[in-house]
This record gives C-alpha cells, sequence and structure tokens, in this order.
C-alpha cells in the first residue's frame, strides 16, 4: 500500500507525481451494452448484496494481482485509492469507480446509497492527499469536496453515464438525510 501526502499542482493526467496513468474513463462515451447489463445486474438485490459485501473485500487483491485489468467492477471503471487513515494515520487502500472532468479524476462517494459515508470519504477529508491507480502503485492526487450546486449537478450528469445505478443511490441516501459528496481529484 502507498502512503499519502498533500499539495497542489497543475499537470496532465497520470503525471502527477509517481506512479503509473490512470487510465481515461470519458463519461461522455457510449456505455456499451455489457456494461450496461452489468450495471443492472448490480441493481438487483443480489447485485446489490455481492457488490456491497464480496467485491469490497476481493476487489484489491484482484486489482493488484491482476495490474488492474480485473476486479469485481468487471466493465465498470474502478481503481484503488489509497488514503491515509483519519485516526490512525496508516495507508487504507479502497476500491472505487471513477471518470475523467477534464484532466481531474472525479469520485462518487456513495457507499452504496446506504445512511453514511465510505470510510474513504472522513480519511480523504482529514488527508487530502490520495494515490489512485488500477493495481495500487498510482500517482499523487490533492481531493477536494465539490460543493458548488451547478457544477454539482453537472457532474451527476456525467456520473450517471457512467454508472446508472448511482441514480438508486441518491434516491436511497435522500431516504435517510444523506447528501452524496462528490470529490474532484487534481495531480499533486
Amino acid at each position: 500500500m502507498s502512503r499519502s501526502s498533500a499539495s497542489v499542482g497543475k499537470a496532465s493526467v497520470g503525471k502527477a507525481s509517481v506512479g503509473k496513468p490512470l487510465p481515461r474513463v470519458d463519461p461522455q462515451a457510449r456505455v456499451a451494452l455489457p456494461t450496461r447489463v452489468y450495471a443492472a445486474f448490480l441493481g438487483t438485490p443480489i447485485g446489490r448484496w455481492t457488490a456491497i459485501n464480496v467485491a469490497p473485500r476481493v476487489d484489491p487483491l484482484l486489482l493488484r494481482t491482476t495490474g488492474g485489468r480485473i476486479g469485481m467492477g468487471l466493465m465498470l471503471p474502478s481503481a484503488l485509492l489509497t488514503t491515509t487513515g483519519a485516526k490512525s494515520g496508516l495507508p487504507r487502500t479502497s476500491t472505487v469507480l471513477y471518470f475523467h472532468d477534464g484532466d481531474d479524476v472525479v469520485l462518487v462517494a456513495s457507499n452504496f446509497g446506504r445512511d453514511a459515508h465510505p470510510s474513504w470519504y472522513y480519511n480523504l477529508r482529514a488527508h487530502p492527499r490520495v494515490r489512485i491507480g488500477k493495481d495500487g502503485d498510482g500517482a499523487e492526487w490533492l481531493a477536494a469536496e465539490v460543493t458548488a450546486a451547478d457544477e454539482r449537478r453537472r457532474l451527476w450528469d456525467s456520473a450517471d453515464r457512467v454508472y446508472p445505478g448511482y441514480a438508486d443511490y441518491r434516491l436511497r441516501s435522500a431516504q435517510v438525510g444523506r447528501t452524496i459528496p462528490l470529490i474532484r481529484l487534481r495531480p499533486a
């Protein structure tokens, strides 16, 4: 696991700091039929259960072992995000879905629409310097929450194109009074 730390700079995607380039995910690109079918499966009770209970345990190992080629997300754009623990100060790695907005990377702290934010969200709030990569050996980025309403709307449109299940997650979160954070990563 990589250790995280913090600073903002301007660089092109994948050239920030050290680490392998993160493959570009264009939210405006047409989503292939197999990806749409898989996303629909994840919306079923068994798909949701698998995503919540199996994928978080299996994904980090699969992604590291296969160099980022195979994970539980299959066709969805997933990567390993390494944060510094908010309380422990130790490196913590989680699998996340991502997409690009210009040179920036956007993450959705959906936690499957449950009533609490994912732990990685609290970690990057406490320590905004993170690493993200397909196999855990990613470049350093600086994280910031997107709070402007118009930018959130625009990014949600993009996020829904990448993974349509986010619409369901927003509904589930709203039912428990939670607003899902959107996180922008800028090259460090």
